[in-house]
Formats: structure tokens, sequence, C-alpha cells
């Protein structure tokens, strides 16, 4: 090597010491915060902190069903199960979805009447992934039109392509992913919204898509609470007709106001001098056939459902009369550290004792993790966890008498991951599916629910 070369090297080799030098210096008398040891959770970054407290009890199961923390703190009675009992809708799980297959007959039967989903989720449903094709395949089959629940503001609000949906930067949110306690009780998507300073305008725009059954925003209704408030006003623009105002009256623990006597493409509205009322979101169905409901919510494993409010998710469930509570989640839990989901399977049972609760004449269906592949001994492979997760999921979905689809067994078991990858029907993430991947997965799960009701009205 030339004298050159070895000035050059050395001169490097010292720039970096003293770099390492400057930054140990600087890191000592700049703000803590910048080196924070912790990671806290922001609007990028979501942490279900019940799920990190949940694993490190180490409770033991029982089959006795736990009390709910509501309330009115009932206790959910369940009808003993045999250990044998599979809760699959297409071995003996189909028995426990009996009051929404028989609504589902009545409506087929009949032609008149209507089913109603709530289908609660994480960032496999993102963006109305998965949900809005299970919509559509029912509302293709049975009717309904609309897209249903749709909340004030949310993160995958850009993606969305079952409806279009922007809003106004200004709004103050509180989800049940971050706060335990929020100032009003959580909506039943696990949100509450405020229009918090009363010389700012806030507002929500939707436009309908193209997607089938929901070409139009049917019935739109609003939802909100309760507040010291009777100056509260909103003006309604839909489509190129005129603005309409309406006052709010934030009297009973859940409101609704209908905005619009027909049907529109699309609608703006804005809130003023709406502040301390909780606003929670708006409904769009033509009130028949059937209707889903995407409630997801990116970083949730499951839990923070245990903290829904049984009183206000009553006064929900009188106006939109829920028959079946689809839980999809998974995503979330996997990548704890450890192979051992008994926290997991015992909490889960605490979640379905509240949902009863609040939505008393809807039966359960728990729906398992999806594979997901990491790199082991060099090749892409079944994370180990994948397993053991949609074990605990059926042990909870069988003691709470819920159906149960195991997705990861339907989309293939081991392997199917990086197969589905392959096939451009997932991300490079190994988790999560993509357009494409999730209208096959919807397709996955609707076909499930139907041969359960292919068993149900053979049994019949």
């Amino acid at each position: 090597m030339s004298t050159s070369n070895n000035s050059y090297f050395g001169k490097a080799i010292l720039f970096v010491a003293l770099s390492i030098v400057a930054f140990l210096v600087f890191k000592e008398v700049l703000p803590e915060r910048l080196f924070s040891e912790h990671v806290e959770a922001n609007e990028n970054i979501l942490m279900d902190s019940m799920a990190l407290m949940a694993q490190s009890d180490t409770t033991e199961i029982h089959d006795i069903p736990v009390i709910v923390e509501s309330d009115s703190a009932k206790t959910q009675t369940y009808k003993e199960v045999d250990a044998n009992f599979n809760p699959a809708l297409t071995a003996d799980g189909y028995q426990n979805l009996n009051r929404f297959y028989t609504k589902l007959r009545k409506l087929q039967e009949t032609k008149t009447g209507k089913v109603r989903i709530a289908y609660f989720g994480d960032s496999m449903n993102d963006g109305d992934y998965i949900v809005q094709d299970v919509r559509s395949e029912f509302q293709e089959n049975y009717g309904g039109e609309g897209v249903g629940y749709v909340a004030v503001s949310s993160l995958s609000a850009g993606a969305r392509g079952s409806i279009s949906h922007q809003y106004s930067k200004n709004w103050f949110s509180q989800s049940f992913v971050k706060v335990k306690k929020p100032m009003k009780p959580f909506g039943i998507d696990g949100q509450v919204f405020f229009a918090k300073d009363p010389a700012q305008t806030y507002w929500v725009r939707y436009k309908a898509q193209s997607q089938k059954h929901s070409t139009q925003l049917n019935n739109p209704v609003l939802f909100y609470g309760r507040g010291n408030n009777d100056k509260a006003q909103i003006t309604i623009a839909a489509d190129k007709d005129s603005v309409v105002s309406k006052s709010l009256n934030p009297v009973n623990l859940l409101n609704t106001l209908p905005l619009l006597s027909r049907n529109a493409r699309s609608m703006q509205v804005n809130f003023h001098n709406a502040d301390s009322i909780p606003i929670y979101g708006f409904n769009f169905d033509n009130g028949e056939g059937v209707h889903v409901d995407n409630f997801s919510t990116r970083g949730n494993s499951g839990l923070p459902l245990s903290i829904l409010n049984p009183a206000l998710m009553n006064a929900f469930d009188k106006v939109l009369n829920y028959d079946l509570i689809i839980l999809h989640y998974g995503a979330n839990v996997l990548g704890y550290g450890s192979l051992n989901y008994n926290w997991y399977e015992r909490n889960m049972t605490t979640v379905v004792n509240n949902l009863h609760e609040c939505f008393p004449n809807a039966d359960i269906l728990v729906i398992s993790t999806a594979d997901r592949a990491l790199k082991i001994d060099g090749t892409m492979q079944t994370d180990p966890a994948v397993v053991p997760l949609a074990n605990a999921q059926r042990n909870y979905a069988r003691k709470t008498n819920s159906g149960f689809i195991s997705l990861y067994e339907v989309m293939g078991g081991k392997g199917s991951m990086v197969t589905w990858v392959d096939n451009k029907l997932a991300n490079k993430d190994y988790t999560h599916f993509n357009g494409s991947g999730s209208k096959k997965v919807a397709k996955l799960i609707y076909n499930e629910i139907d041969k359960g009701y292919t068993k149900f009205k053979a049994k019949q």
C-alpha cells in the first residue's frame, strides 16, 4: 500500500473515531427525549399495551368464564362443551351460529328483513381489505346495498376502495389501541372523535365508488354521543344540491340523525360549535339484505374489545341489530417471543364475554391467524408461533360456544404464505395479503361460512 493510501486510511479512521466521541458528548447535553430508551405509540407506531400486559400474567386458564370488566359486571354463562367438540364451521361449530343462520335462512326464503355482521380486525382488514369482498359476496347472494358503518377518520382512509373518505386534519381522536380511559366512551369501532375548537370548522367527506352494491351513499345517518352543548350544528352538502343545516341534540348516550331523505353519490358534512360532543361515525345502508361493517384497527390484538362500554354498545345494537360478530386477529399477536398462548386464550375469553353483553343477540365467529413466514436456516418457513396461536384461537372459540375458521388451514397450512407471495397474492413482508390475495381470502372465508350454513340447513 502506498504512503498516500496509508495517510488517507489513517485520516478516515481518525475521523470516524472523532465522530463517535462527538456523538457521545452531544448525547449527554441534547434533550433526553431524542434518545429515549422506550418507543412510544404515535400515529405511525400503534402498540397494543393490553397484549403486552396480558402476556406477563401467568394465571392458569379455567373453563369457567371470567367476570367481564364492565359497568354491570355480569358473567357470561356458556353451555358445557365436550373437550372433543370441534368449533370449526365445517365440523361441529356451525351449531354455534344457529341464530345467525336462522336469520339468514329467513332472509333467503322471504326476501324480507335484514342481517347485519360486525367484522372486527387489524391491519389485515385495513382499507376494507377482505371485508369489502366478504360484504360483496353476501350482498350478491342475499341482497343489500351500502358500505355500512364508516368512522370520522381512519389511518387507511386514503387507501380504501369501497368508499372515498376524506376529512379535515383538526379532528381530535382517541382509539382503544392507545387509550384505556377516553374522554367519552369509545364508539363501536373503538374510536371517539371531537371537534374541540369551536372557532374552527371540522368536516368529513364521503363519495361512493364503483364497487358493486356500494355505488351510492345509502340513507346516510350520523351517530354521536351525549354532551353539554345546545349550540352545535352541521351543514350537509350532497351532490350538487344546496346546503342543508341541522342541529345536534346530544341528550342521549347515543344519538342518531338522518342526514338526507334520499341516496347520494357524494356528501360533505361540516361541524360547527360541536365541542364536547363525542362524534362516532356514519352509516350507509338500504335497510334490507345483508350489511357488513368493517371495524379494523391497525396494531390491534383483539384484547381492547374487552373495554368497549356495554351500555353504549347496547344502544348501537338497538339501532344496527347485529346477528354475527366476526373476530379476525393474529398478525399483531405473533412475534412476542413465546410459543405459549395460554394468556391470549384466557384474555380473548374475557373479550367474548364482553361482546356477548354488548351484543346479546349476536353469535360469534373466530377467524384464526393466517400463515406467516420467517427466514429460518436461510429459507422462508412458517413462523413456529403460527400453529400454537391458531390452536389457542380454536380453544377459546370452543370454550365460548363460538364458531371457528382456521384461515391458516384453508389457505394451505404449513408453508402456504411463501406460496402466496410467490404467486403474487401476498406482500414481501410474508404477513399481509395484497388486493388479489385479499379477494381470495374473502372467498375462502365466505365459503367456510356457507359450508356451515349448508350443514345447518341439512340438520333442520
